[in-house]
């Protein structure tokens, strides 16, 4: 075989695979573990909604049969919700899928993508992947710094991405200051606002990217059925731009990019009222516990609008994360955002959490 230089396109060599690790199955065996709480990448720990279980029951026996490629039924009712015309919205596998849609649809090589650090490091990845640059500005008090970002911004400039709430650090930019950033991006910028997270906020001044849409601004607005919905397994997300924006997305998506079952379950899920009711107070139960606990073990932390929280362990979070996973909870150190005692957890059940904080309490010798 030629050399691998030779064979693939420019600057894939330079990319590093997306870190994956043993099924949480084998995991749970090898350390003979009875149980595991999954507190690392910000899962919904009540399980899905039993509407999405239902819908997926009724589904089922229809996957012999291609999905409808552009969602046409949920594309309908998520319009209906939002108050927006359903060609603002496409629909595809996850919302790491959608930001490789917006990649292909806006990026040339050597154009520049500015980004926070530390922020979802797929935004680098989709960047590289089609040859552009990324420029990562540094957190201010973990909150995305966006004076700083505009002053990296130029004419190599394509995409910017702000994340908010913000993975890992659960922050968000607030309304003033993120009107007077997109009123000053020039023409040939799209802001890209992830708001994956935006279910769980309760902030008044927190903006919501379809107010900027509505406008008619370069926004391009990323949301998804994983996180309050609890069906991460599934994969579907969706985008909200302008009808302009999304037209040219939707020539690059793919044929059927959401199964039969996915879409069946989302549609089922988006009416679960209940089931979101319930999501939302155990978040907001376990954020007020673990802010007392973290506290009361001399922790520090940024306030959290997520469902997760990026706190300094004071220690090495590696080796931290190994030993509670010995006990039976598994946390994400903050090594992958170059953070090395920090972590990201993620909220569990209210008797996840306990546990975790007895456990945590051992590892920290308090």
């Amino acid at each position: 075989m030629k050399s691998l230089e030779k064979l693939v396109r420019n600057g894939v060599l330079d990319i590093n695979a997306w870190p994956t690790g043993k099924p949480i199955e084998e995991v749970q065996a090898d350390l003979g573990l009875e149980s595991l709480a999954l507190m690392a990448t910000n899962e919904n720990p009540l399980g899905p909604s039993p509407k999405a279980v239902e819908a997926i029951q009724a589904e089922s026996h229809k996957v012999n049969r291609y999905p409808q490629g552009p969602c046409t039924y949920l594309k309908r009712k998520v319009a209906a919700k939002l108050g927006i015309g359903e060609e603002m919205i496409t629909f595809s596998n996850g919302a790491d899928n959608c930001l490789r849609i917006i990649g292909y649809t806006f990026l040339n090589s050597g154009d520049e993508v500015v980004v926070g650090h530390p922020s979802f490091p797929v935004y680098g990845f989709v960047a590289r992947v089609m040859g552009a640059v990324p420029v990562e500005v540094p957190l201010s008090n973990h909150i995305h710094d966006l004076k700083a970002m505009a002053e990296k911004i130029g004419p190599p400039t394509k995409l910017v991405f702000v994340c908010n709430p913000n993975n890992p650090t659960g922050t968000i930019v607030k309304r003033a200051e993120l009107d007077a950033f997109v009123k000053a991006l020039p023409d040939h910028v799209v802001l890209i606002l992830d708001e994956a997270y935006f279910e769980f906020v309760d902030d008044e001044e927190y903006p919501n990217a379809l107010d900027y849409i509505k406008e008619g601004r370069n926004v391009v607005a990323l949301r998804t059925f994983s996180k309050l919905y609890g069906i991460a397994g599934l994969r579907i997300g969706y985008t909200l731009a302008s009808p302009e924006l999304t037209s040219v997305m939707e020539r690059v998506r793919e044929p059927f990019p959401v199964s039969r079952v996915a879409e069946a379950a989302a549609f089922g899920a988006v009416d679960d009222d209940e089931f979101k009711s319930k999501v939302l107070a155990n978040n907001e139960e376990s954020k007020k516990f673990l802010y007392a606990q973290f506290d009361r073990l001399g922790l520090t932390y940024p306030r959290t609008h997520a469902n997760f929280m990026f706190v300094d362990l004071k220690i090495d979070a590696k080796k931290a994360a190994q030993s509670l996973l010995e006990q039976g909870y598994l946390i994400r150190p903050g090594t992958l955002w170059k953070h090395p005692t920090f972590a990201r957890i993620t909220f569990g059940t209210m008797e996840e959490n306990r546990g975790f904080v007895t456990a945590l309490a051992k590892v920290l010798g308090r």
